[in-house]
């Protein structure tokens, strides 16, 4: 439904994590919706964050097993967040600075992925939803 525009360009310079991404970059990152979707992004402002779902075209798609240089151990693809997948669907949760309609623009935090990035969706972060606060990873 569009792409999304960072600073990025290269695999080898892009962030590991979205935490890097906004401690590296200074900017927002830009969301550019495709014209025949733009009309969706209407009352979208009312989102303080929104939740980006995105398709990271430039990576591998061939691992089921990983050893992550963070980790150390090998784990299952879908036990991290590499986009090193079979399928690689990233998920952005992040603080929406700006909503233009017309043009078809978001402005939203810093995001982790190469400028041009294929946007699959978008939808406004609820709370009383999407937050678990008793998560856990172990």
């Amino acid at each position: 439904i569009g792409r999304v525009r960072t600073p990025w360009r290269d695999r080898d310079d892009c962030p590991r994590s979205i935490r890097a991404a906004r401690e590296r970059a200074d900017d927002a990152a830009t969301v550019e919706i495709d014209a025949p979707y733009r009309p969706g992004l209407a009352g979208l402002e009312r989102a303080s964050h929104v939740i980006l779902l995105y398709w990271m075209d430039q990576a591998r798609r061939d691992l089921v097993v990983q050893r992550p240089r963070h980790l150390g151990e090998t784990r299952g693809t879908f036990a991290l967040r590499s986009p090193v997948r079979p399928n690689p669907i990233a998920l952005a949760v992040t603080r929406l600075l700006g909503v233009d309609v017309e043009a078809g623009r978001l402005t939203v935090e810093m995001v982790d992925c190469l400028d041009g990035t294929p946007l699959v969706d978008v939808k406004p972060y609820h709370p009383s939803i999407d937050s678990v606060p008793e998560a856990t990873v172990g």
